[in-house]
């Protein structure tokens, strides 16, 4: 349940996701002086910082609407940064992996860019998909460009497409904003109950 009182709005797991929007200069930094083992260590920080948000939201019963976005925001800028930094540093690799490179960036963008159309906020839906994406996608980008493997990154960008459309269809389905819309199942189903409650209003009678 998201909790939407006034006291919520300070709380720790929104701390936590500052935090993680405070890293992304801290990333852009290490990528122009070349520390490419810095970057990596703060950018494993900045993702854990991203499992940690949730964990203290859900055991500290401090679930709020703010913090669903301050999430959001939390993962737009890191893992924008994320494809920036990776082009400062590793251009070859970058120009290599174009393809599957820009198939993630264009998961990662177009859903908040059609949520931010329709909504004009970034949408905070956490679906199950995304997570898994993003673990995925993580895990590829680090075994990328420190050159231990090259095939989980191309891997992680069928789980992002996925992920992306499942989004996408959120967003065209949902009539309003929602957080926390976890599958498309699930805004079908919200979808189907907002119509069956407007068809069951009482119509106005016409006045003489």
């Amino acid at each position: 349940m998201i909790n939407h009182t006034k006291d919520q709005i300070i709380n720790l797991p929104n701390l936590v996701s500052l935090i993680r929007i405070f890293m992304a200069p801290v990333l852009f930094y290490f990528a122009f002086t070349q520390q490419p083992y810095w970057f990596m260590g703060v950018l494993v920080f900045a993702v854990f910082t991203d499992v940690l948000d949730g964990f203290l939201a859900r055991i500290l019963h401090q679930i709020t609407q703010l913090g669903s976005h301050l999430d959001s925001w939390g993962d737009f800028i890191i893992y924008s940064t994320m494809a920036i930094c990776a082009w400062i540093l590793w251009p070859d690799i970058i120009l290599r992996e174009k393809l599957y490179f820009i198939i993630i960036v264009l998961s990662f963008t177009l859903p908040v860019c059609i949520g931010l159309i329709k909504f004009h906020t970034v949408s905070s839906y956490h679906t199950w998909s995304v997570k898994l994406a993003v673990a995925v996608t993580v895990v590829g980008y680090i075994l990328l460009f420190t050159g231990l493997s090259d095939w989980p990154f191309r891997f992680a960008a069928l789980f992002c497409l996925y992920a992306a459309i499942e989004e996408i269809t959120i967003t065209l389905l949902i009539p309003h904003e929602l957080v926390d819309v976890r599958t498309a199942w699930q805004a079908l189903k919200y979808r189907q109950k907002n119509e069956a409650a407007i068809n069951k209003l009482p119509e106005k009678t016409p006045k003489c």
